[in-house]
């Protein structure tokens, strides 16, 4: 395990300039807006750097070695990012949180600046690559998930295997394969991309990677301005790093055997954690929740006025203000 500063964060950045709907509109209920926060002062354009007091780490785990960033004291946090993204796309809301909080972000397996295994994209193994990293960095008690698209897979995954490690979870707008109506939304055309993997496909991609993304961006968001250039540009030179794509297609490839497992996780059980269920107003919306309902028993909806898929970059200050609230609630006792 290799623990860096200040000097890391630096580092990383510069490694990242050398490097240079699936929201599908609720059909399930009617969509309610969430204006929070409007009155304040828009984020800077492109992704913004983590504070300067956390950490990056290097963990070893089982056939992975995960990059994590580490910051704050009290309760831990953990904040699970999807496709499109790494974990970079948490700085905003892991800058308010850490105030309050040990605050831990992982690039998922594959993704990010986290190892390329050619294995082990099932988000139950993901799940237990999330564990190894709390136990690294010396978070043992009970955590809050805050997560998104292929994220909430993998936070699925981490509470119905770790049941007593979840106090709650803010999970945000993509359904958990095999759960609910999930056939639904493989049959449905804009969901094509979960099929698309194999070497031609690579092949066809190699090169174009900032096209790929661009359309789930595009397509994807409410408008896409709310996606800006830096954005783009931060998150296309990711995934175009030797493996990042053939990875980033290995976690939809895996959707079938998390079907499978994810049907094994709901036989012993509905999650009985407070959920709060977001979705984009211009993509699932306020339906969400009838979706995660089917994995879990206390499922509050919220839906995000002007917002497609990509929560955190087209409404920063509505979603953060759901969140950290959401958060900030008295657990109940079990």
């Amino acid at each position: 395990m290799k623990t860096t500063g200040s000097t890391s964060m630096r580092t990383r950045s510069a490694e990242l300039k050398k490097a240079k709907k699936m929201g599908l509109r609720s059909r399930f209920g009617l969509t309610f807006a969430a204006a929070l926060a409007a009155a304040a002062p828009a984020l800077a354009a492109g992704v913004q750097p983590f504070p300067a007091g956390f950490r990056t780490q290097e963990v070893a785990t089982p056939g992975a070695r995960i990059h994590v960033r580490v910051g704050g004291k009290g309760p831990g946090v953990v904040l699970l990012h999807g496709f499109g993204d790494t974990g970079d796309m948490w700085a905003p809301l892991a800058a308010l949180l850490v105030k309050d909080h040990t605050v831990v972000v992982p690039d998922l397996r594959g993704m990010g600046l986290s190892s390329h295994p050619e294995t082990g994209y099932d988000k139950k193994t993901e799940a237990q690559d999330v564990a190894a990293v709390l136990h690294s960095v010396g978070v043992e008690g009970p955590v809050d998930l805050v997560t998104h698209d292929i994220g909430n897979m993998v936070g699925y995954a981490f509470a119905a295997q770790y049941r007593d490690r979840v106090t709650r979870w803010v999970v945000m707008d993509a359904p958990l394969p095999g759960i609910g109506h999930w056939d639904d939304v493989t049959r449905d055309h804009r969901t094509w991309h979960f099929d698309f993997y194999g070497p031609d496909e690579e092949r066809l991609i190699a090169g174009r990677e900032r096209l790929y993304l661009d359309r789930f961006y595009n397509e994807l968001s409410a408008d896409p301005k709310h996606i800006d250039e830096a954005t783009r540009a931060h998150y296309a030179a990711l995934y175009a790093r030797p493996h990042a794509m053939h990875d980033a297609f290995s976690q939809f490839a895996a959707f079938r055997q998390d079907a499978v497992d994810n049907q094994t996780f709901l036989a012993a059980g509905k999650l009985t954690i407070p959920v709060l269920a977001i979705g984009g107003g211009k993509s699932f919306g306020q339906g969400f929740a009838n979706e995660i309902g089917f994995a879990a028993d206390h499922v509050r909806a919220l839906s995000i006025a002007n917002s497609g898929h990509w929560l955190m970059e087209e409404q920063p200050e509505a979603t953060m203000a759901a969140i950290t609230g959401f958060l900030a609630e008295p657990v109940p006792e079990k």
